[in-house]
C-alpha cells in the first residue's frame, strides 16, 4: 500500500515537471500515456448507471436495476440492498437477488458487516467469512441458517448521500473457484455505490411525495364525504341550524337534525376525542349510526345507550365521543335532552338572560353499561346553542380563551338575525377578531 502511495506521488511530480518543461521549453516529443482498460470500462459503467437511473423515479425499478448492474460487474453470486429505518433503528431488506427470505428479517444497525460499513461510511471486504473474527463468523452462520444460503466472502458498501448513510449494498460470494472477493472488487463496489445511492434516494423521495399526494387526496375525499353527513340548513322558518368549520381537511365534530313529525324535531351534536384520520373515521361512524337510529328511536337517552354500547365494543382504547341529543316539540314548547359528557348548552331567553343545562353522563365509549338519563325542560321564546369545545377554547394572540362568557357576547350581538345567517356571522366575527383556530368549530342553534 505504501509503495503504491509513493509511486502515485512520484508519478504526479513527474507530470508536473513535464507540464512546466513543455510550457517553457517546448515539447520535443508527444508521449502516449496508457490508461488501464478496466478503469475506462468502469468509468463508462458508472456513467451508464447514472443515465439509466435518471430515466426512472420508480423505487422498485431503481433497486432492481442497481442490483442487476452491480451483480454483473462485481461477478457476485448474490446481492441485496438494505435501507435504514430511522424509527426502528434497523436495516430492512427492500431488494434482493439470489438470496431468499431476507425480507422477513430486520437487522439492528449495529450488527454485522452492514453495521460497521454504515458506521465507518466506507466499503468493507470480508475475504473469508470463516476465518474472520468470531462476531462476523457467527453473524453469517446464523443468517445462512435462516436463508438457506452459504456465505464465503462479503462486500458491503454504505449508500451515502450528503454525508448521510441511508443503507448498504451487500454482495455475497464471487463467482470464482474459491468464491472470495479481492481488494479490487471492494474498490469497484465503492465506486458503483455512489450513483446507486443517489438514484435510490431520489426514487425514495419521489415515492414519498407520491404517497403524500395520494394520502392528501384521500383525506380530501374523506372531508367531502364528512360534509355530506352534516345536515343542510333550511333557510325559511326552520327552528334548527348548524355550522361546522374544520381546523384541518377532516373534522372530528358532527351535527345532525331533522323533523321527526309535524312540529317535532330531533338533533344531535358530537365531538370525537383527538384529531386526524382516526378521529374522523370514528366521527363518520357515530354520525352514520345516529342518522340511522334517530329515524325510528325518538328517545334521547335510548339513542345514547345504543351508541355507547356500539362505540364501547368497537372503538380503539383511549378514544371517546362527547354527545348531546335532544328532541324539540314545538307543539308542547318542550325540550328533551340527554348529555354524554358534552359541553353544557347555553339557553338564551328573549329577556336577555342565559341559563345552562348541566346534567350529563360520561362520554360515549368509556362506561359500557351506563344508562343515560333524559330531562324535559320548557322551551319558549328562547334559543339554545349547542357547541363543541373548539368554540370556547379558541385563543387570542395573548393565549386567552374565548370561554362561555365570551361566546355569550357574540350570541347577543347577532341574535336577531335568522339562525342560518346568525351562525355564519358568529364564526366570521370570532375568526376576524384575531383568534387562532386549532380545533374544529361547531355550533347548532335551536330557536323556539
Amino acid at each position: 500500500m505504501n509503495n503504491e502511495f509513493h509511486h502515485s506521488q512520484n508519478y504526479q511530480k513527474f507530470n508536473e515537471y513535464q507540464f512546466i518543461n513543455n510550457m517553457f521549453f517546448g515539447a520535443k516529443k508527444t508521449e502516449t500515456i496508457k490508461v488501464d482498460n478496466t478503469s475506462i470500462k468502469d468509468l463508462e459503467l458508472v456513467t451508464k448507471m447514472s443515465q439509466e437511473f435518471a430515466k426512472t423515479l420508480d423505487l422498485k425499478e431503481t433497486l432492481q436495476t442497481s442490483l442487476e448492474v452491480i451483480i454483473k460487474r462485481i461477478n457476485a453470486q448474490a446481492a441485496n440492498i438494505f435501507l435504514i429505518d430511522d424509527d426502528k433503528q434497523n436495516f430492512q431488506c427492500i431488494a434482493s437477488k439470489h438470496q431468499a427470505y431476507l425480507e422477513d428479517f430486520e437487522i439492528p444497525i449495529t450488527q454485522g458487516v452492514m453495521g460497521k460499513a454504515a458506521l465507518m461510511k466506507e466499503c468493507i471486504r470480508v475475504g473469508d467469512v470463516r476465518k474472520d473474527v468470531r462476531e462476523i463468523a457467527e453473524f453469517y452462520f446464523d443468517l445462512d441458517n435462516k436463508t438457506n444460503f452459504t456465505t464465503y466472502s462479503v462486500l458491503c458498501s454504505p449508500l451515502i448521500v450528503s454525508d448521510e448513510c441511508i443503507g448498504v449494498i451487500h454482495c455475497l460470494n464471487k463467482k470464482t473457484d474459491n468464491k472470495l472477493f479481492e481488494e479490487s472488487d471492494r474498490k469497484l463496489l465503492e465506486t458503483l455505490s455512489g450513483p446507486a445511492a443517489l438514484a435510490i434516494r431520489n426514487a425514495k423521495m419521489a415515492k414519498d411525495l407520491i404517497d403524500k399526494n395520494r394520502m392528501e387526496k384521500e383525506i380530501e375525499i374523506v372531508g367531502e364525504i364528512q360534509k355530506t353527513l352534516l345536515s343542510q340548513n333550511i333557510k325559511e322558518n326552520f327552528p334548527i341550524a348548524g355550522i361546522n368549520i374544520p381546523a384541518k381537511v377532516v373534522s372530528g365534530d358532527f351535527y345532525n337534525f331533522s323533523e321527526l313529525s309535524n312540529g317535532v324535531y330531533g338533533f344531535g351534536v358530537a365531538d370525537v376525542s383527538g384529531k386526524g384520520i382516526k378521529s374522523s373515521l370514528l366521527m363518520s361512524k357515530a354520525s352514520s349510526l345516529y342518522r340511522c337510529l334517530s329515524k325510528t328511536n325518538f328517545s334521547a337517552a335510548g339513542l345514547l345507550d345504543i351508541l355507547n354500547t356500539e362505540i364501547c365494543e368497537t372503538t380503539s382504547r383511549g378514544m371517546f365521543v362527547t354527545m348531546l341529543i335532544g328532541i324539540y316539540d314545538s307543539n308542547k314548547k318542550e325540550l328533551t335532552l340527554a348529555n354524554a359528557g358534552h359541553e353544557p348548552p347555553l339557553i338564551y331567553s328573549n329577556d336577555g338572560n342565559f341559563s345552562n343545562f348541566e346534567e350529563a353522563g360520561p362520554p360515549l365509549g368509556i362506561a359500557p353499561k351506563f344508562k343515560f338519563k333524559e330531562t324535559k325542560i320548557s322551551f319558549s321564546n328562547s334559543s339554545m346553542y349547542i357547541f363543541t369545545d373548539g368554540i370556547t377554547e379558541i385563543r387570542d394572540a395573548k393565549g386567552n380563551m374565548l370561554e362561555a362568557d365570551g361566546f355569550k357576547n357574540y350570541i347577543k350581538k347577532y341574535q336577531q338575525i335568522p339562525n342560518h345567517e346568525r351562525l355564519n356571522k358568529i364564526i366570521e366575527d370570532i375568526i376576524k377578531s384575531g383568534r387562532i383556530q386549532k380545533d374544529d368549530l361547531t355550533i347548532v342553534a335551536v330557536d323556539a
